[in-house]
């Protein structure tokens, strides 16, 4: 009896594997179905139909999990010439009684100086069918490399002009404010101050913390 016992008790856990596997990669395909049915649905579509205004204190998202989870798509440039990167670190505020945006950002970031020449840029978050996108946008720098001929999102110019894409679900328009340099000793930590230091060996110049004051936020619709 023990033994028919464990036979059918082994043979539950397995099917229950099996069961759970098969579970995720149904799960996997539907994602992959529902990000590529939204491609089509989105690419013949103008920014105005897919996108509606909001103001920063009516956000329903939180930045926690926008910025640390599900990253940020950080995009400056123009139509014919832009170029976009994954960043995990940074946040939203207010500096000069107005809403604000921050991001701390490698000084050899080929976007930072994209930022800098445009003065405006934007940063897109997504929804998890998408992450593979997202993260590829931090794979390689577009400077040595054709990263952004690589993903499969669909670029789209704001009424400003600036550049984002219609997938997105959540797009910041910033406008450049400041671009501040860090130094070891601004750090009271010893991880801050041994991040930095490391950074700068291979960089040869130390992080940047870039401020962007809000002009635009939009949600899709």
């Amino acid at each position: 009896m023990k033994i028919h016992f464990y036979l059918l008790f082994t043979m539950g856990l397995l099917a229950g594997c099996n069961s759970s596997g098969q579970k995720a990669e149904e799960k996997t395909e539907k994602a992959n179905e529902v990000a590529a049915q939204v491609v089509e649905n989105v690419a013949d579509k103008t920014f105005e139909e897919l996108f509606v205004s909001a103001v920063p204190a009516e956000l329903p998202d939180n930045v926690f999990k926008l910025v640390g989870q599900d990253f940020t798509v950080i995009t400056a440039g123009v139509e014919s010439d832009y170029n976009s990167m994954t960043a995990s670190w940074g946040g939203w505020g207010i500096m000069f009684n107005e809403p604000v945006t921050w991001c701390f950002l490698r000084a050899s970031r080929y976007t930072l100086e994209y930022i800098k020449r445009e003065k405006i840029y934007t940063m897109s978050y997504f929804d998890e069918p998408y992450k593979d996108q997202v993260i590829l946008f931090g794979s390689s720098s577009g400077r040595d490399s054709d990263k952004m001929k690589k993903h499969t999102l669909t670029a789209v110019k704001t009424p400003i002009g600036s550049i984002s894409y219609k997938e997105a679900k959540l797009i910041v328009e910033c406008e450049l404010t400041e671009v501040t340099t860090v130094q070891p000793n601004d750090f009271y930590t010893e991880e801050g101050k041994t991040f930095v230091t490391d950074a700068h060996k291979e960089a040869k110049e130390y992080h940047k913390i870039v401020f962007g004051k809000i002009r635009n936020i939009w949600i899709k619709k």
